[in-house]
């Protein structure tokens, strides 16, 4: 068994990295964080992510796996990016966000309103070297909100290819197409190394 710590204190996000992941690398078993937060204050989603593996990394003495993502409009020139989690002035305010961001977007034309989910995930063993991915859904802004199986700005984004929002779509096609589907998919190979070694660091 190869133990990672992922950088965060949601148990359900541990559990929802556990299956999409386990199934992927058999003999991989991902743990939540919990120590102390660090202060994210990369410009980056790259660098706030290597923040928080290096943290956990650091107080677990495991492996680490940390993510850092948001919602980028192209004609915000990305914003809001690595503050949309605080995008209407308070953390983890969704739905105060997601009003910001459709009054901002009032009166731009549906031809203007692209835009893409990014998700990058950081891998950190104790002494080595990182390996950090990155994945991009790409979609539209929808004018108003729609759907109640997604969180954040899943009920106003619409994926290139679909006629329905991430909050429409079923748990199953989420996890096959999203962006953060796509950065799991792309660190599967960095982990099924580190399994391979036997890395075993901690308890």
């Amino acid at each position: 068994m190869v133990r990672v710590v992922l950088a965060t204190h949601n148990a359900h996000k541990a559990r929802e990295f556990q299956q999409l992941l386990g199934r992927e690398i058999p003999g991989l078993e991902i743990v939540a964080y919990d120590g102390p937060e660090p202060v994210e204050d990369g410009v980056s989603f790259e660098e706030n992510a290597l923040i928080k593996a290096r943290a956990a990394a650091a107080h677990t003495g495991l492996p680490a796996l940390a993510d850092d993502s948001g919602i980028c409009v192209d004609v915000m020139g990305g914003a809001p990016g690595i503050f949309s989690a605080r995008w209407a002035g308070s953390h983890d305010d969704a739905s105060a966000n997601l009003r910001l961001l459709l009054d901002q977007l009032a009166d731009i034309p549906d031809a203007d309103r692209g835009a893409h989910f990014t998700a990058t995930l950081a891998l950190l063993a104790p002494a080595g070297e990182p390996t950090v991915v990155q994945g991009i859904w790409p979609g539209t802004i929808a004018r108003e909100p729609r759907g109640a199986n997604g969180h954040g700005y899943d009920p106003i984004f619409v994926p290139d290819g679909r006629d329905v929002t991430a909050a429409e779509l079923s748990a199953e096609e989420k996890n096959a197409e999203s962006h953060r589907a796509r950065a799991l998919s792309a660190i599967v190979p960095a982990l099924r190394e580190l399994a391979g070694r036997g890395h075993r660091v901690g308890s």
